[in-house]
């Protein structure tokens, strides 16, 4: 018997594509190409980051090679589907620093058809999975993870090593508070 999927040609199709891995490791850089060929193809992209997120603009998701797209800050994952109603596929830079909302919130702009691409570390600095990727890596049609360079050795690195002391999880920061290791060379301080 022929299954009849008429009822599906006008149906938009909604996924989820997410970028993980530790710092330095590019997951900002592949996000702004996805998003730049969304663009080309003259889809309608919304591109948003957390507020907390300050390091290198107050206006732009920006990857360690300078590469910047402009974004709208948000305090809270919820202002995603305010802010988004007529995007075609939306990016979400630094997912990490999000609550676990924007599980549900993901979910929901797929469920009307959107392409969602989040990016974001999969580890915090101890090398425990980092709230809310985890989830979101299993709901995702399409997972990238990235790996940068150890700074000790030069092999591939997928740990992110702390340089300064702090006991609190969320430190945010750049190359002078973090850096790329292997698991050979990462170590909790």
């Amino acid at each position: 018997m022929i299954e009849n999927k008429s009822h599906l040609q006008n149906q938009k199709i909604g996924w989820m594509e997410v970028i993980a891995g530790c710092m330095f490791s590019g997951k900002t850089e592949e996000l702004i190409r996805r998003l730049r060929r969304a663009q080309i193809a003259k889809l309608n992209v919304k591109i948003f980051k957390p507020e907390i997120d300050n390091r290198f603009s107050s206006d732009n998701i920006v990857s360690h090679s300078e590469q910047s797209l402009p974004s709208v800050i948000i305090k809270d994952a919820s202002e995603i589907l305010i802010n988004s109603k007529d995007a075609n596929v939306i990016g979400i830079d630094e997912a990490q620093f999000f609550d676990s909302n924007l599980i549900d919130i993901c979910d929901e702009l797929i469920n009307h058809g959107k392409r969602v691409i989040v990016a974001g570390l999969d580890m915090d600095y101890k090398g425990i999975p980092f709230e809310p990727i985890p989830h979101l890596l299993a709901r995702a049609e399409y997972i990238t993870k990235t790996l940068a360079i150890c700074m000790v050795c030069g092999n591939p690195a997928n740990m992110t090593q702390r340089k300064i002391h702090s006991e609190d999880r969320v430190l945010v920061g750049a190359s002078d508070s973090y850096e790329a290791r292997c698991r050979t060379h990462h170590y909790i301080p």
